[in-house]
C-alpha cells in the first residue's frame, strides 16, 4: 500500500475522545468498578494527607489532631464528591482539598492574635476556627456565582481558544508537585514512574493498563516498607527519612478505631473580615481551576463540554462543598482532584458510577504510602491533563499570528508570573504584595500563586480585545457556540440531566 501524500494527511477535529473504554454513562462491571473506585481513593489520598501534614504542625497540633483533620477532609471529599456526581456537573469528579488555599490559611496562622497562644492545641483550635470562619464567609462566593447562573454568563467569553491556556496550566501548574518531589527520594521516586509509565501503556495486557497506578503503588509500597524494616533510612538526613519511610506519617498509630467528623467538632468559628478577604481569592482560583478541570474532564469521559449553566450548577456545588469544609473544619476548600480527572485517561474509564464509589471510606492504612509514590504518578497525570488542554486547540486556526500570540503569551506568563511569586516568597519569607494591609496582600498574593488563573487573566482579556469580532472562526466559537445551551446539541440530556427527575423542577436553560 502507497504511503499517503502529506496533502491528503488531515486529522478532523473531534469534540469526544476515541479510544474509550467507558464513557461517563456506561458502567464495568460492579466487580471492576469497586476496584476502579479504591484506586482513585487511594490517589486521592496524596493530597488529603499532604495538606493536613503540612499546616497542622505549624497551628500547634499534635499527631492526633492531624489524624482527625485527615479524615475529617476525607469525609467531606466523599459527600462532596458524591453531591457533585448527582446534582452538580455530573461529572466523573472526585472533589478534594485544594492547594489554592494555602497562602490565606498560612497568613491566618502567623495572625499575630493566634501566634501569641503560648499553649500549642489552644493554639491550634483557635486557628482552626479562624480558618472555619473565613471559609464560611468566602464560600458565598462560588454559591451566589455558581446559583445565580453569573458563571455562566461569564463563561460565554470563554472561547476554545481562550481555554486551552487555562486548562494546560490546571495541569502544567503543578509541575513543582512532580518530578522535584520525586527528586527527594529517587530510589523509590524513579522506580514508580517507569512502573506506572510502563503499566499504563501495557495495551495488551488490559489488567495492567486498568490497574496500572493501584499495581504500581502496592510495588513500591512494599518495596518501601522492606527499605524501612530493614534499616536503611536509619542514618539519613530527617528531610530523606520523612519523603522516603512509611513509618513517618505517624497517622496510623494515632488514628482512633470509630470516628465520625461532625459539624463544628473543633468549636464554634470565628469571624474576621481581613480573613475572610483573603480566604474570597482562594475560592476564585478554586473556581477558576475547577472550570478547567470540569472541561478536561468532559473530554476524558466522552461527553461534550458541559452547558454554561451545568458549569454554573456545579460551582455552586462546590460552594456548598467549601461550606461544608468550614462547618466541619477540614484546614481547606475543596477543588477538583486534577490527579483524579487524569487517571481517568490513563485507565480510559470515564464511568460516573466509578467516581461515586470512590467516595466511600476505606480507612488510614493507606496514609503510610511516601508522597513521593504519588509524586510520581503526578508526572504523568498532571502531563495527561495538561495535553487535554492542548488538544482544544484542534479547534481553533494555529495558522493565526493572533492565536499563536495569545496562546504564547498566556502560557508563558501562566507559568512565569507563578513561579516569580514563589521564588520571592521562598526568599523574603513574603509575597511580592506586601503592604500594612494584609487582606489586600492574600489577595493578590493567593491569585497570582495560580498559574491557571493567571493564564485566564491574560487568555481571555486578549482573545476578547484584540480583533475578536473578526476572528470568531479562528478562535473557535462556531464550534463552541453549540455547547453554550442544554438543548444546543441532544447529547447533553445523556450526560447532563439531574437525576430523580429533578429537572421538572429546575429546567435546564
Amino acid at each position: 500500500m502507497a504511503a499517503p501524500k502529506p496533502e491528503e494527511i488531515s486529522h478532523p477535529p473531534m469534540d469526544q475522545l476515541q479510544g474509550l473504554e467507558y464513557c461517563i454513562d456506561s458502567n464495568p462491571s460492579w466487580g471492576e468498578a469497586i476496584a476502579l473506585g479504591f484506586q482513585h481513593y487511594i490517589l486521592a489520598l496524596g493530597t488529603a494527607v499532604m495538606i493536613p501534614s503540612f499546616l497542622v504542625p505549624l497551628m500547634g497540633g499534635n499527631d492526633g489532631d492531624k489524624v482527625r483533620v485527615v479524615q475529617t477532609l476525607l469525609f467531606i471529599e466523599g459527600i462532596n464528591t458524591l453531591l457533585q456526581t448527582l446534582f452538580g456537573t455530573r461529572l466523573p469528579t472526585v472533589i478534594g482539598g485544594s492547594y489554592a488555599f494555602m497562602v490565606p490559611i498560612i497568613s491566618i496562622i502567623h495572625d499575630s492574635s493566634l501566634i501569641s497562644i503560648e499553649e500549642p492545641h489552644l493554639r491550634f483550635l483557635n486557628t482552626m476556627r479562624a480558618v472555619q470562619g473565613a471559609l464560611i464567609v468566602a464560600s458565598s462566593i462560588q454559591i451566589i456565582l455558581g446559583f445565580s447562573q453569573m458563571w455562566a454568563i461569564c463563561s460565554r467569553f470563554f472561547s476554545p481558544l481562550g481555554m486551552a491556556p487555562v486548562i494546560a496550566l490546571v495541569g502544567f501548574g503543578l509541575f513543582d508537585r512532580g518530578f522535584p518531589v520525586v527528586g527527594r527520594c529517587v530510589e523509590i521516586g524513579i522506580p514508580m514512574l517507569i512502573l506506572f509509565i510502563a503499566f499504563s501503556q501495557a495495551r495488551q495486557i488490559p489488567i495492567l493498563e486498568r490497574f496500572a497506578l493501584l499495581i504500581s503503588i502496592t510495588v513500591i509500597w512494599a518495596y518501601a516498607h522492606l527499605m524501612t524494616a530493614s534499616g536503611a533510612y536509619r542514618h539519613r538526613p530527617e528531610l530523606t527519612q520523612v519523603n522516603c519511610r512509611t513509618d513517618k506519617a505517624n497517622l496510623i498509630s494515632s488514628a482512633p478505631w470509630i470516628k465520625i467528623p461532625y459539624p463544628l467538632q473543633w468549636g464554634a468559628p470565628t469571624f474576621d473580615a481581613g480573613h475572610a478577604f483573603g480566604m474570597m481569592a482562594a475560592v476564585l482560583v478554586s473556581l477558576i481551576e475547577s472550570t478547567g478541570a470540569y472541561k478536561a474532564a468532559s473530554r476524558l469521559a466522552s461527553a461534550t463540554p458541559p452547558p454554561a449553566h451545568v458549569l454554573s450548577r456545579g460551582i455552586g456545588w462546590q460552594g456548598i462543598g467549601i461550606l461544608l469544609s468550614g462547618l466541619f473544619g477540614t484546614l481547606t476548600g475543596s477543588t477538583v482532584s486534577v490527579e483524579n480527572v487524569g487517571l481517568l485517561g490513563s485507565t480510559r474509564v470515564g464511568s460516573r458510577r466509578v467516581i461515586q464509589i470512590s467516595a466511600g471510606k476505606f480507612g488510614a492504612l493507606f496514609a503510610s504510602i511516601p508522597f513521593t509514590v504519588f509524586a510520581a504518578a503526578y508526572c504523568v497525570l498532571f502531563g495527561l491533563v495538561a495535553s487535554v488542554g492542548l488538544s482544544f486547540l484542534q479547534f481553533t486556526n494555529m495558522n493565526s499570528m493572533r492565536n499563536l500570540f495569545i496562546t504564547g503569551v498566556s502560557l508563558f506568563l501562566g507559568l512565569s508570573v507563578p513561579e516569580y511569586f514563589r521564588e520571592y516568597t521562598a526568599k523574603a519569607l513574603h509575597g511580592p504584595a506586601h503592604t500594612s494591609a494584609g487582606w489586600f496582600n492574600d489577595f493578590l498574593n493567593t491569585i497570582f500563586f495560580s498559574p491557571p488563573t493567571v493564564a485566564l487573566i491574560v487568555a481571555i482579556f486578549l482573545d476578547n480585545t484584540l480583533d475578536y469580532k473578526d476572528s470568531a472562526r479562528d478562535r473557535g466559537m462556531p464550534w463552541w457556540v453549540k455547547f453554550r445551551t442544554f438543548k444546543g446539541d441532544s447529547r447533553n440530556e445523556e450526560f447532563y440531566t439531574l437525576p430523580f427527575n429533578l429537572n421538572r423542577f429546575f429546567p435546564p436553560s
